[in-house]
């Protein structure tokens, strides 16, 4: 018996016991969580709506390495590399190949796969510190790829590449707006496919390789093949992050897929809770939040004697290191967590079971 289910909510079928939204009251939820996210950001004005394209754009980027750290325990510090693999395919291939946007979005995904795999080899035979390293090497190897000879032909080098707009008939997705809608649909669907992912075979197999690598062996996993699916599907997400923000960009360059993202992206999943899809996107929205609110208080604290001009220049990565600390040390399981036992709580009282 599920002792985290509402009083009243029985699973008296298979169908029932599986599904994702039980009851009415979640549904509801569910059906006015979408609509609002659809049409109250462009009421919001030009800066919270590009807010919410660059946030939904790092919430499905944050999604691929809930699978690969979250779910299978694999550290990635590449995940921004593999969005740069993502966009600049897809930008290839609409501007040399003339191809669709609908197109070339599931084609650069596949693509950014098949990389993040060549690069999740190491996982095969090291872990924690040293896989690390070697998806650090990944960031650096891909962006050195995109700007030297003879991938620069096609990528622009350092200069970078302008990216068309996407077009559907004879609409062309050039304003913020309308990119918005993009995004924001691709994002919800990125978010049903993990949530799936994560309760079939795939993704107990990923639990079991997080948990013990000996355990899951001993049980007839082959945890070589589901390291590599991890990072398949990481990069899949990535390849999918990136192909939607070279639009919103314009314009492609290294710069715009540097190592910070990959770290800042790691400690979003952390400070949300890695093993949950609520957390990685409770972690984004959290953190970036957060980063807003360091803009708008920064230039107050260039006031403070002999600090402040210092502080107020580098505010956001220290809030940053901050929160991922406190984070650690209080909270290591992350924002999910918390939510959990909130819901729990909520769900039980007055009665204390």
């Amino acid at each position: 018996m599920n002792y985290d289910l509402p009083c009243g909510v029985l699973n008296t079928t298979y169908e029932k016991d599986i599904a994702i939204v039980r009851t009415k009251a979640r549904w509801a939820w569910l059906c006015a969580g979408i609509f609002l996210s659809i049409v109250l950001p462009p009421l919001l004005g030009a800066h919270w709506l590009s807010w919410c394209i660059e946030t939904c754009v790092v919430i499905v980027a944050v999604l691929g390495l809930y699978f690969v750290t979250g779910l299978c325990g694999q550290i990635s510090l590449g995940q921004a590399g593999f969005m740069a693999v993502g966009a600049y395919s897809a930008t290839f291939m609409m501007t040399h190949l003339g191809m669709s946007f609908w197109l070339v979005v599931p084609l650069a995904s596949v693509i950014t796969g098949i990389v993040a795999v060549i690069f999740g080899l190491p996982s095969l035979r090291v872990k924690g510190f040293y896989l690390a390293m070697a998806t650090l090497a990944s960031q650096h190897i891909i962006i050195w790829l995109i700007t030297h000879p003879p991938f620069n032909r096609w990528s622009g080098g350092f200069d970078g590449m302008t990216v068309p707009a996407p077009q559907l008939g004879g609409f062309v997705f050039d304003t913020n707006q309308s990119l918005f809608y993009v995004t924001i649909i691709t994002t919800w669907i990125m978010i049903f496919f993990a949530k799936n992912i994560g309760r079939t075979r795939v993704g107990r197999c990923f639990v079991s390789v997080r948990d013990s690598d000996l355990a899951a062996s001993v049980l007839g996993i082959n945890i070589f093949r589901y390291k590599l699916t991890a990072f398949y599907l990481a990069g899949i997400f990535a390849g999918v992050a990136g192909a939607l923000y070279a639009p919103y960009i314009m314009r492609i360059s290294p710069d715009s897929f540097n190592m910070e993202k990959s770290i800042w992206y790691l400690g979003m999943l952390v400070v949300g809770g890695s093993g949950s899809i609520v957390g990685a996107i409770s972690g984004v929205i959290f953190i970036r939040l957060l980063l807003e609110l360091t803009v708008i208080f920064g230039p107050s604290i260039q006031h403070v004697p002999f600090i402040g001009a210092y502080i107020s220049n580098y505010l956001g990565g220290i809030v940053f290191g901050l929160v991922i600390i406190l984070f650690l040390i209080f909270e290591p399981r992350g924002i999910n967590h918390r939510w959990t036992i909130f819901k729990a709580s909520f769900r039980h009282h007055p009665f204390s079971y």
